[in-house]
C-alpha cells in the first residue's frame, strides 16, 4: 500500500502526495475552490525546481484522471448505484457567488423542487450527512444531492442563481 502524506494548505486546500517507487513524488493539490492541480516534483535536497511539472485540472477533468487511473472503491460503489434507472447522484461545489452560499440549506420542496434529496454537505475534513434544512452553507462546501436528472439540474439551477427553473412543458395537441 502507497503511503499518503497530507498537508493541510491554509487558504488553497490540502496537498495529498506520495513517493514512487522510483523516487519520484507525485502530489495533488485539491482547491477549496473545486479544482486541483497534478503534479510531479523531484524529491531533492538541494530544493531544485527543475523536475517540477504542474498540470491545473477542473473538477470534472479531476474525475476524469480519477477514472483513468482506476478510480476508488467508493466512486465504483456510486458508479453502480448511479445506472438506477432515474437516479442521478451529482456534486454541487458552492463558489463564493452562488445564491445557497452563506443561507440556511433550506428545503428542495419549498422551492418547487419535490423528489431530490440533499444526501451531505462535505466540508473540508468533515462530512455532515443527511444535513437539516436550517444547516448552513458556504462557499467550498460540496453538496451531494440524489434524484432524477431533472431534478439534479433544476436544484443546481437554485443553488447558483436562487431561481429554480421549471421543467419544460409539453404543449402538444391533446395535453
Amino acid at each position: 500500500m502507497v503511503d499518503v502524506r497530507r498537508v493541510k494548505l491554509p487558504g488553497v486546500g490540502v496537498l495529498h502526495s506520495f513517493i514512487t517507487d522510483d523516487g519520484g513524488k507525485v502530489g495533488v493539490i485539491a482547491h477549496r475552490s473545486g479544482h486541483s492541480d497534478l503534479i510531479t516534483f523531484s524529491d531533492d535536497e538541494d530544493g531544485s525546481d527543475a523536475t517540477k511539472v504542474s498540470l491545473r485540472l477542473s473538477e470534472d477533468e479531476a474525475h476524469t484522471l480519477a477514472e483513468l487511473l482506476g478510480g476508488t472503491r467508493i466512486t465504483e460503489s456510486l458508479t453502480a448505484l448511479d445506472q438506477l434507472p432515474g437516479l442521478s447522484i451529482d456534486w454541487f461545489t458552492v463558489d463564493y457567488e452562488d445564491h445557497i452560499a452563506g443561507q440556511p440549506l433550506g428545503d428542495p420542496a419549498e422551492h418547487g423542487i419535490i423528489g431530490l434529496t440533499v444526501v451531505a454537505v462535505v466540508r473540508g475534513e468533515s462530512t455532515n450527512p443527511a444535513p437539516a434544512a436550517d444547516f448552513r452553507v458556504f462557499p467550498g462546501d460540496i453538496l451531494v444531492v440524489a434524484g432524477s436528472p431533472e431534478k439534479v439540474a433544476k436544484a443546481f439551477s437554485f443553488f447558483r442563481t436562487g431561481e429554480a427553473k421549471k421543467a419544460p412543458v409539453d404543449v402538444s395537441p391533446g395535453n
